[in-house]
């Protein structure tokens, strides 16, 4: 294992942001790379790929890393933000995932997007451990957004239970995803039940995915449980749930369960009186693939995802 630092700035008031990566295998190739926590909050996304590290340092060790592969591991690209617990950039409050490719002398997300960007360029495959804007647990699960790199066949290579296909809409073009793919890597997502708090159940299906993909793409040696039959379904099939008011969001499901039609998945309680205000049903016999999880909830926010069976 060789530790690296890939970008570096430099803070008058504290020690400077180091962004560190580690490498495995042959460093002359760019096999594979696996981007971690990017904002303050991505405990979970930090904590796989610490794991990761761990194991392809066993598996460097045996030598159960293929020949002409290099891997490369970058667990977090901002400290800065994770020592204060703010999502964002905590001087300005940008987020380092909407800055790419990046800009070397804008403001200060871009150049450390630009930096880190520079490092990840003609990786042939790229894993982004990724959080979503909402509050709330999902399915482990790999995204992919449908560009002309898109590889059809790695997204089932993970094994997970379901995978979901998206084309870009305008605000993914500054992302490392859509970026990565347009700089010709084939780039994934993969999501967790978490990201503020560590789920070691989850944490470990992520890290069995992303070492399932490099076996089955012949990155590493080693032997794994297959995994499931992937069920790939477009992001747009999905059924979405919404609250019909506001007030306390009480969840009665769990991720990964399945429902009937008509059936109660939740109730909206008013927060003075704990009055039921609304019961949430399901409109379909479906997978309860997403649910809210913060105990207040506004009207016509989402509170379900749900896939048809």
């Amino acid at each position: 294992m060789i530790e690296k630092t890939i970008f570096d700035l430099k803070s008058v008031y504290r020690e400077p942001l180091e962004v560190k990566a580690f490498c495995f295998g042959d460093i002359n190739y760019k096999t594979i790379c696996i981007m971690g926590a990017m904002r303050g909050n991505e405990i979970q996304q930090m904590y796989v790929c610490a794991m990761l590290v761990q194991q392809l340092k066993r598996l460097e060790l045996s030598g159960r890393i293929s020949k002409n592969t290099g891997i490369m591991v970058i667990p977090c690209a901002n400290f800065y933000s994770m020592n204060i617990g703010k999502r964002f950039w905590a001087m300005d409050n940008t987020d380092i995932n909407r800055m790419f490719p990046g800009y070397d002398l804008g403001e200060t997300t871009q150049r450390i997007a630009d930096g880190i960007f520079k490092e990840l360029q003609g990786f042939e495959y790229g894993i982004q451990l990724a959080s979503f804007y909402q509050s709330g647990r999902f399915m482990t699960h790999v995204k992919q957004m449908v560009t002309e790199f898109t590889d059809d066949d790695g997204i089932t290579d993970f094994g997970l239970p379901f995978a979901l296909k998206r084309a870009p809409r305008p605000y993914d073009t500054t992302t490392l995803n859509y970026n990565w793919q347009l700089w010709s890597t084939k780039a994934f997502s993969l999501f967790t039940h978490s990201t503020d708090d560590m789920k070691e159940d989850s944490a470990d299906n992520a890290v069995n995915a992303v070492l399932r993909f490099m076996k089955n793409r012949g990155i590493i040696k080693y032997s794994i449980h297959p995994g499931y039959v992937t069920n790939v379904i477009n992001e747009s099939d999905m059924l979405q749930v919404h609250s019909p008011c506001g007030g306390i969001c009480r969840i009665k499901t769990r991720i990964g369960d399945s429902v009937e039609r008509g059936q109660i998945i939740a109730e909206i309680l008013d927060p003075l009186t704990c009055e039921k205000l609304a019961d949430i049903k399901a409109d379909e016999r479906s997978t309860v693939f997403f649910h809210f999880a913060s105990p207040l909830i506004a009207e016509g926010t989402v509170i379900f995802k749900l896939i048809k069976l």
